[in-house]
């Protein structure tokens, strides 16, 4: 006996249905249950379909797609109708769908399963079998809740579209969707779903006096409803030929109103009848509703974005031409509070000397004000910038602008009751760089901004102490001393905002610690193995890795202590002093490594800048083979500044060199002042607590000495790099 027998001896067809051809094949006992002759046949969709219940068809699409994502069995029971529309039967139907690729490449489904007519529901049973996906009967009411969900989770109109066209609405879903807007007095097409390319074309731009039922609607505010063609062309015969092309059945546009305005209208097409009950009309009704509201909710947020996407370009300026023997890269990263704008800003400033000015800053807050704030002080630095006046003279002016600024709108004329944080007073830090590019001497004057960073040419990065003054705004009249020293060629010299070290929980020295692992990478080194190689794009690249560093993939595996700490926006400028081993230019045949150089100035008024100093020392021997050489140097330095400091009335500045090839390098460190007094040994008794600076030389120190000078004197050591300190010697 064969299957089919079997199976129709028990009431079962199977049936084969194929979605990408839109045919379904059917056995003798299918057919028959189908209310059709008893013989196999093979059928279009649209012929099956109409021989099933709307609802129940309707609700077996979405089993289907639901048995689809969890390659589950789809199973729903169907009611058969007959051509007069009564119930002639129940059937059970269980199917798998199986993936399978279309002769265009796309991935669709093929529907196998069987037909089983059945008397009333089978209660389930406790025995194993196949996962079943079950029944999804589910009531108007939990239609529209979670059509009300997706709807409100859309961020914008493409994706309120896509949300409209896959809502399957509980007995009857439309076959084609449309939404119109309303720009002056005419017509658009705003997007839609079941038609074709182009076919939006001849109504994408209509006068609101057309004879169509979208205008219609959006002029009287009322909906129209079209159950069949014979009143589509009867109510509205101008337009019907365009309507007609696209074998529609049923249609229902309802207008789009939100606050009381109508702005739009939205259409709901069938390809099988729908009567439009009174239940029909109140579920279009009220998806109408919710769909106005998502869209005008998309509508503001995409206009607020491409407002501060706006705000932002204009803010953000392109760095300036290109300058010889200089290479410049930045960075703008708005994340403080969601907005795209906020108060980190970067500027490069062409000066009337020839020279150029960079110019970084960070303006309290990470609000709209403090974008507005950001905006107006960024002009004002470049005007005071571009008149010539000196660095310090910059900033100075600068606070009393932003000072002012503040001030003025602490309590705004016409303004009942102002908010108080919107209207109290703002600072600002920044950080004013004058850079010749010939000789690469910078000038440097700060206020309250991070110090600078400097790679130097053998990738050894240095934090670059300078002197700085208050945050900009906070007392008008404030001095900012200037710091200068040079860029020599090869170096690169960072500076940022507090956001690239901080974000992610990090406080001032874990952030500097994770930027300088960075900075010092083997990828940016142009003998490294590793390296991509020199190329223009040298810059580009250390900059893309700095902020990946923040907000890249692997951000998250270097949290910082401060976990809790709120983000904050980000701004990096990058200047690079060419060379041959910098990356940015052509390497030599047989490149040598470049010495190791800095310089740091401890005034009178500032002997805690002693601390830097030390730390200046080990951040530039920080590979070195001996520690305790490091330690040596850390002391002679130590000593030799202290002793500028109380023995003499002006400043001393350190300057430290290292050169040569690793584990024979040489260190040589000067201190400078401007005293004639030279130094002399002493003999200190047991309990003094000075005097013993030329004995710690002597035995310190591979070499030493003092330099008169024609105004002072330089007093100086060098040291030999060991490979490992010596062996003690026995007695």
């Amino acid at each position: 006996m064969r299957t089919e027998d079997v199976l129709a001896a028990i009431a079962t067809g199977l049936w084969r249905w194929d979605n990408a051809s839109g045919t379904v094949t059917l056995d003798s006992e299918a057919a028959r249950l189908l209310g059709l002759p008893a013989e196999p046949v093979m059928l279009p969709e649209v012929a099956v379909r109409s021989r099933f219940h709307p609802v129940d068809w309707n609700e077996i699409n979405g089993i289907v797609n639901l048995a689809v994502a969890e390659g589950t069995l789809a199973e729903a029971r169907l009611r058969i109708m007959d051509e007069d529309g009564r119930v002639l039967r129940t059937v059970r139907s269980r199917s798998k769908p199986l993936e399978n690729v279309t002769a265009d490449g796309r991935n669709d489904y093929e529907l196998i399963g069987t037909l089983q007519e059945i008397a009333e529901p089978q209660p389930g049973t406790t025995a194993a079998h196949t996962p079943i996906t079950g029944d999804w009967r589910r009531s108007r009411e939990a239609f529209l809740l979670d059509a009300g969900r997706a709807l409100a989770e859309a961020r914008s109109t493409a994706e309120v579209l896509r949300v409209a066209a896959s809502l399957s609405m509980p007995g009857f879903s439309p076959d084609g969707l449309a939404v119109f807007g309303v720009a002056g007095d005419r017509l658009s097409v705003t997007g839609h779903h079941g038609h074709g390319p182009g076919d939006e074309g001849p109504f994408s731009d209509m006068g609101l006096d057309t004879d169509y039922p979208a205008a219609e609607v959006v002029r009287t505010g009322r909906a129209i409803y079209l159950p069949s063609p014979e009143d589509y062309q009867r109510r509205f015969p101008a337009t019907w030929p365009l309507a007609q092309r696209f074998g529609r059945i049923s249609w229902a546009f309802l207008p789009l109103i939100v606050a009381g305005r109508t702005m739009g209208a939205w259409m709901a097409a069938f390809k099988h009848p729908v009567s439009f009950s009174p239940d029909e009309r109140s579920v279009l009704t009220t998806v109408a509703r919710m769909l106005a509201q998502a869209l005008q909710r998309a509508g503001v947020a995409e206009s607020e974005r491409e407002l501060t996407t706006g705000l932002q370009r204009s803010m953000m300026p392109q760095l300036g031409p290109e300058i010889p023997g200089m290479t410049i890269a930045a960075r703008y990263v708005p994340t403080g509070g969601g907005l795209q704008v906020g108060g980190d800003w970067y500027d490069m400033i062409p000066l009337p000397s020839g020279r150029f000015a960079l110019v970084i800053g960070d303006v309290q807050g990470h609000d709209v004000r403090a974008a507005g704030l950001m905006g107006q002080l960024r002009i004002a630095v470049r005007a005071y910038a571009s008149e010539g006046h000196r660095p310090d003279a910059v900033l100075s002016r600068a606070s009393r602008f932003l000072a002012g600024l503040c001030s003025s709108q602490e309590h705004p004329a016409g303004s009942g009751s102002p908010d108080p944080d919107f209207h109290s007073p703002r600072f600002a830090t920044c950080l004013y760089v004058e850079c010749d590019p010939a000789t690469g001497l910078l000038e440097v004057a700060r206020a309250g901004h991070p110090d600078p960073a400097v790679r130097m040419a053998d990738g050894t990065v240095l934090m670059r102490p300078t002197a700085g003054g208050l945050p900009l705004g906070i007392v008008p009249d404030t001095d900012y001393p200037t710091t200068r020293f040079t860029l020599e060629p090869g170096e690169t010299m960072m500076l940022c905002t507090d956001g690239l070290i901080e974000t992610g929980g990090h406080d001032l020295d874990t952030g500097w610690a994770r930027l300088r692992a960075i900075l010092e990478s083997d990828t940016l080194d142009p003998d490294s193995p590793d390296a991509s190689g020199p190329s223009e794009g040298h810059l580009e690249r250390l900059a893309d890795l700095l902020v990946q560093a923040v907000h890249g993939p692997s951000s998250h595996h270097t949290t910082g202590p401060l976990a809790d700490r709120r983000e904050d926006d980000i701004a990096v400028v990058l200047l690079c002093r060419e060379s041959a081993d910098c990356g940015c230019g052509t390497p030599p045949l047989h490149p040598s490594r470049p010495p190791r150089r800095t310089m740091l100035t401890v005034a009178q008024a500032e002997p805690e800048r002693l601390s830097g100093a030390r730390r200046q020392v080990r951040e530039l021997l920080h590979d070195w083979a001996d520690p305790e050489q490091v330690d040596s140097a850390v002391l002679m330095v130590s000593e030799m500044v202290t002793n500028v400091l109380v023995h003499t009335d002006g400043d001393a500045v350190l300057v430290a060199e290292a050169a040569g090839e690793l584990g024979t390098r040489r260190l040589r460190v000067e201190v400078a002042d401007a005293s004639d007094e030279l130094p002399h040994k002493r003999h200190p008794g047991e309990m003094a607590s000075s005097g013993r600076g030329v004995l710690l030389m002597e035995m310190l120190a591979d070499t030493w000495g003092v330099d008169p000078r024609g105004a002072g004197k330089s007093i100086w050591f060098e040291l030999y790099e060991r490979s490992k300190p010596d062996d003690d010697v026995e007695d």
